[in-house]
């Protein structure tokens, strides 16, 4: 299972080796806007797959970054690891800022999603050359800007910054805090998170530049290069300098551009000021961010069905089954084959009727599907599917009591839900497994499954479409 470890100024290495040559082109995906946005994200990472993993935890819901490859990374199978972490956590998968390439992407791979893309969050992307150069007639009222500063301030330079202006920067810092007039929690905390930054720069994570005027910095920037991407998470400048936000965003476009084609002020976070601001600088396009909530064939299904054999009748497990239910759910001796202990798993009180109570949430959750086997309406068994893979997949098992063994009542049963669970609830395959060592399990597969593989403790099986 993924082991995710909290995001801290600690781990920033090891996330831009991924982030150095990401291609994604949206904000979330530096290590700038983990670090100064970690208080409304609570990023988490992992390595996986030769991937870049990270979890986001907004409104006590876990969010998953699309996967960053290194080098030799594999995306597909990150993803796989991420379906069954939230699998094994009993969560729904929810991909959240994702790329629109890699959000067509995903609408193939996931038979039942849910897909938002909020104006709100969407990035404003500008090619590098029209920040460079302001050329043309729709950048004439930046060019105005720059030629009144420049008139203005003729001594202001652009100056590249490093460790050894730390002096430099904190007086600017100063000085800013005498301007600052926003009052929100928000606010004050991406301050001093870019304070924080700026501390950072001699570790060539990022890059940073500032005008001087006379022997003070009167404006600053720094930018992360992430792939042909240069995302810029600060700008700051003292009020009262006319032209010195388009001289900033110039001079440290065209200083740091080589090797950029695309350049990131990341999104306006629905401030109206910063809307207008970022729109009049003519974004190329708004990078859009795709939230994706992954869903199964049990959101389709409001109840239980009935299923007949010749033998046998299967139905949801009722109040009047608690008793029989209870016998079968404290077997030990049938629980070790069927690979739980619900002593590793309980949670409060075993009550009379936790083990249904367990059955109608998990069906409730669209976790899972518990049918009762019934021979002449007496409960001799379970069929569970469970383990639904958000791809078209779930894992289907049966138990059946110790009176009632070796009739092949447990085949029949499980033959009809594999059905079922194929061409009445649209799944892709079913999918089982056995102890190597249980032999009645692996006759009981075999007549009605396709063997699919085996390891040191199980063997697999499989029924397709």
């Amino acid at each position: 299972m993924l082991n995710f470890k909290n995001v801290t100024m600690r781990d920033a290495g090891k996330l831009r080796k991924y982030y150095t040559a990401c291609d994604y082109r949206l904000c979330e995906y530096s290590l700038g806007v983990k670090l100064m946005w970690s208080k409304w994200l609570h990023p988490a990472f992992a390595e996986a797959c030769g991937c870049l993993l990270i979890r986001n935890q907004i409104d006590g819901v876990y969010h998953f970054d699309y996967p960053v490859p290194g080098p030799a990374g594999d995306v597909d199978a990150a993803l796989t690891e991420i379906e069954q972490y939230c699998t094994n956590l009993g969560i729904r998968p929810v991909l959240s800022v994702v790329p629109k390439n890699e959000a067509l992407d995903l609408m193939t791979r996931y038979p039942y999603v849910r897909m938002s893309n909020e104006r709100a969050w969407r990035d404003y992307l500008y090619r590098q050359e029209d920040m460079a150069n302001f050329a043309g007639r729709k950048y004439s009222g930046q060019r105005n800007h720059i030629n009144k500063f420049k008139k203005s301030y003729p001594e202001a330079v652009f100056i590249p910054l490093h460790a050894e202006q730390r002096e430099l920067i904190e007086r600017f810092w100063a000085d800013y805090e005498k301007v600052f007039e926003k009052t929100s929690e928000q606010a004050r905390h991406e301050l001093d998170y870019a304070k924080k930054m700026l501390c950072l720069i001699d570790r060539n994570w990022f890059c940073a530049g500032g005008l001087m005027y006379k022997d003070r910095l009167i404006a600053l920037s720094l930018a992360e290069k992430c792939g042909d991407t240069l995302i810029i998470h600060i700008e700051k400048a003292l009020y009262g300098y006319e032209g010195v936000y388009p001289t900033m965003v110039q001079s440290f476009a065209a200083y740091y551009g080589d090797g950029i084609t695309v350049i990131n002020r990341e999104d306006d976070a629905c401030d109206r000021g910063l809307r207008i601001s970022k729109t009049q600088y003519h974004p190329a396009h708004m990078g859009a961010k795709y939230r994706l909530e992954l869903g199964n064939e049990l959101d389709n299904l409001r109840e239980i069905p009935t299923l007949e054999t010749p033998r046998l009748t299967l139905t949801a497990l009722r109040s009047a089954d608690k008793d029989a239910y209870n016998v079968l759910c404290l077997d030990d001796e049938r629980n070790k084959w069927w690979g739980y202990d619900y002593r590793e798993d309980l949670k409060g009180e075993l009550t009379e009727s936790y083990f249904l109570d367990v059955a109608h949430t998990d069906f409730q959750n669209k976790q899972a599907v518990n049918f009762a086997i019934r021979l002449d309406g007496k409960l001799i068994g379970e069929a569970v599917l469970y383990r639904f893979d958000w791809r078209g997949g779930a894992e289907l098992g049966a138990r059946i009591a110790p009176g009632y063994a070796g009739s092949g009542y447990g085949t029949e049963a499980f033959a009809a839900v594999a059905d079922w669970a194929l061409y009445r609830l649209h799944l892709e395959r079913v999918v089982a497994k056995c102890f190597r060592e249980n032999q009645a399990s692996y006759r009981m597969l075999a007549s009605c499954m396709t063997r699919a593989g085996e390891d040191d403790t199980y063997y697999y099986f499989e029924k397709l479409v």
